[in-house]
């Protein structure tokens, strides 16, 4: 059974710092590509970044320079590390696998 388990989120200050962590199970974590998502309240949820097998990144035009994704194969975890954090990203973090997604984990940039 494919689960996908969000974690890390918070209440971040403007500027501030977020690692996120998505754990993978029930399936062959290192041979597939894994997406985060994000859904600001009332807005469509919108893609953010991919990482492939091989470790190649891609990232939406807002987060780039800004978040970067990883993972570790070993661990069977993705990771977002978001940084200089805007109020726009307020959102609930989302991780996506085929057609599987973890439940999110909440971001909240607030002073």
């Amino acid at each position: 059974q494919v689960q996908l388990v969000e974690s890390g989120g918070g209440l971040v200050q403007p500027g501030g710092s977020l690692r996120l962590s998505c754990a993978g199970s029930g399936f062959t974590f290192s041979m597939t590509g894994i997406t985060w998502y994000r859904q600001a309240p009332a807005r469509e949820r919108e893609w953010v970044a991919s990482i492939t097998s091989a470790g190649s990144a891609l990232y939406a035009d807002t987060v780039k320079g800004r978040f970067t994704i990883s993972r570790d194969n070993a661990e069977n975890t993705l990771f977002l590390q978001m940084n200089s954090l805007k109020p726009e990203d307020t959102a609930v973090y989302y991780c996506k696998f085929n057609d599987y997604w973890g439940k999110g984990t909440l971001v909240t940039v607030s002073s």
